[in-house]
Parts: structure tokens; sequence; C-alpha cells
């Protein structure tokens, strides 16, 4: 795991007078409003540096997530999925905000697990709990582990996609009813229909003590073109965002009793390839930004999470954050004050070389309020 020293946070401090000369001076192009947009070049800009980087892991790192520790947010920790080698002996990886593996809580031996989410609050049975849910691939399953403990509470696994022969779960993300506190989870798999690509189920205890899946809905359009893998949702809007690799990002509404009409599509012309991982950070009034990986270009994607003072769904290109991180898959992000370094929260991003890279929010934060101000001096 590398550690940034003093002199690091130095050459951090020149590096960020440089993207600010940068950015002052960064590209300008007509939008498709007419009016004057920023556009970053990343020839003018330095890759941001990871304030950690993971232990690695033992095959292929690809997706992350954050578990905040309620009664000491310091030690939270960061679950990130290894999808196995050829014969899929993957696992969940448990990390501390430095990047340290907790090889006690770590799990091995999940078939291929792709991408990982977590909810808070989870009723087992009057058992409040928190839970880790991850898709395991090569048996068409969820896995279930209550935290912090990581202990499986799925009796083996719950099957998705029943009676449908495309299978193959990749993409998780669970939404919690900010009235009825139930939990559902929204999957998507490695290929799909035009339409109900997504699958929603209802997260439910049995009379055993462990938790059973409930279909409830089936909804999602698909262009065909790639696949659908990376899903992010927005439970206090009521929000579920997912890439469709190659054409953009959709948003629907999240609650299974709501219209499964797609409500937007955006993203459509920002993304040199791959539409990746999906995160939001959230504040409290209901703004913030929503994070999405330009996967082959290094960099993230920022729009406005609460879209335009015209039209909350017109999510339009604030910038790109240049980052280390090669050919990045899932992130994460949480706006939670954690310890007095990561103040404002942390971004987390998986990179192809078995590791996890954490980001301080607050570096993150000064590129974007910067191009922000670029963008009103420009029109």
């Amino acid at each position: 795991m590398k550690v940034y020293t003093k002199t690091k946070v130095i050459l951090f401090a020149i590096w960020v007078l440089f993207c600010i000369v940068a950015l002052t001076n960064c590209g300008k192009s007509e939008g498709a409003n007419g009016k004057k947009e920023i556009v970053m070049s990343d020839s003018m800009i330095v890759p941001l540096k990871p304030q950690y980087v993971t232990d690695p892991v033992t095959f292929d790192s690809d997706d992350p997530a954050i578990w905040i520790n309620q009664n000491d947010p310091s030690k939270s920790l960061i679950i990130g999925t290894d999808k196995g080698g050829e014969k899929g002996e993957g696992g969940l990886f448990v990390f501390d905000l430095e990047g340290n593996l907790d090889t006690t809580r770590s799990v091995r031996g999940i078939q291929r697990p792709n991408n990982v989410d977590i909810a808070y609050g989870f009723n087992l049975n009057g058992q409040i709990v928190d839970i880790a849910v991850t898709t395991e691939r090569l048996t068409n399953k969820l896995r279930v582990f209550s935290l912090p403990e990581m202990k499986e509470i799925d009796n083996g696994g719950i099957y998705v996609f029943e009676g449908d022969s495309i299978k193959d779960p990749m993409g998780i993300a669970l939404y919690t009813d900010p009235i009825t506190k139930d939990i559902y989870a929204i999957v998507g798999r490695k290929y799909g229909p035009e339409n109900e690509y997504l699958w929603q189920y209802k997260l439910v205890p049995n009379e055993k003590g462990y938790v059973e899946g409930e279909l409830v809905r089936k909804f999602g359009k698909f262009s065909g073109v790639k696949e659908i893998e990376a899903i992010a949702v927005d439970s206090e809007l009521g929000y579920v965002y997912y890439s469709d690799e190659n054409v953009g990002v959709r948003k629907y509404y999240a609650h299974p009793d709501s219209s499964d009409t797609q409500i937007a599509l955006f993203a459509t012309n920002d993304i040199k390839e791959d539409h990746e991982g999906i995160s939001i950070y959230k504040r409290e009034n209901g703004t913030g930004y929503l994070i999405l990986s330009d996967q082959q270009a290094g960099r993230f994607a920022i729009y406005p999470r609460e879209g335009s003072e015209e039209d909350p769904d017109h999510h339009q290109l604030i910038c790109y954050i240049p980052t280390s991180t090669v050919e990045s898959d899932g992130n994460e992000v949480t706006s939670i004050s954690l310890n007095p370094e990561f103040k404002k929260g942390l971004f987390v991003a998986m990179s192809d070389d078995k590791t996890f890279q954490i980001y301080n929010w607050n570096h993150i934060q000064s590129l974007i309020d910067r191009a922000i101000l670029e963008k009103l001096n420009v029109q």
C-alpha cells in the first residue's frame, strides 16, 4: 500500500497551482445550446494522484463500495470485488481508509463477483443490520453479507433472472425506500433484451433468518451495442442511473411502483468509448454530483446531481477529472466527514492493476469549483 508523505503533499500543492493555470487557459467550444462551454484538454491537466492505493487483490479488481461506520466514521470500510481468475475464484476484499487489507473480514470463494453495493438498516427478523450485496455471475445469484462482520446471511445466495434464458448477473445497486425503509436490489446482466434489461428484487427475511429476494419489477432499455454493468441509485431523490456502454447514461425512477418510462438519456457525446462506473456525491439539500468513469480516457466526467435550474433531468457535463487510474470500471464516493484527512469525504475507483485508488474529495472539489468558475466567466 502506498502512503503519500509531506513531501508529496508539497508536490501536490505545486500540482494544484499548475491545474489552476491549466484550467484558466482550457479550451472553449460551442455547446449544443449555442453557449460557450469549457472543454478540459487532457494535455493541459496533470492526472490527480490518489491519497492512498489499496493492497492488491488476488486476480482482478472491479468495483468498490464504502461502508460508513455510524458510531465512528474513521473506522469505515472499503469493500472491493475481485472477479477471480479463469475458475472464477473471486471474493470481496475489505480495506480500511488507508487501503490496508483486512484479512479477517475479506470473503473469498465467490464465483466471479462483479459489482457490490451497500445498504443500511435491513430488518432481519428484528435484528437491524447493514448489508453488502454482490452479484455472483457464475452461479446466477446475489450474495448478501452483514456489515461490518461480513457474515454470510443469504443461505448460499439468491437466484436472479430465473425463467429467463439470459442471466449472467453483473451490475447491482441497492435502493432504500425513504418511507418504508424497504431495501431493493436492482440487478443487471452481461447481456440482455432491448427492454426489461434490469430486474428489481425486494430483499426480505425468511423464517430461518436468511435474506431472500422477491421479484417486483422488470424495466430498463438497452441499445444492444455492448452491455450494461454500472448501476447507481439515488435513494433520497428516487432515481436509478445505469451505463449503456458506448451510448450514454439512462435515468429511471427507482421505486418499484413508479413508471417504467425512461426519464433521461445523457452523456451521449462526452465519453471516449465505454461509459462505466457511476457514483453519486450527495449533499443534504439534494445537490451534488454524478460521477461517470470515462474508462479508456483515464478520467471521470462530472455532472450536476440536481440537473439544471430549468430541468432536474438535464444533466450537462461540468468538467472532467483526470486521475491516475487505468481502465477504471467501478467507483464509489461519499460526502461524509470520515476523519481529519477526509473532511469532505473520499472517492475510490478501481484501477486495472488489481488495486483501488483512494482520493481526497477536497482535491476533486477544487478542480470542479475552478471549472464552474471558468464556465461562468465564459457565459
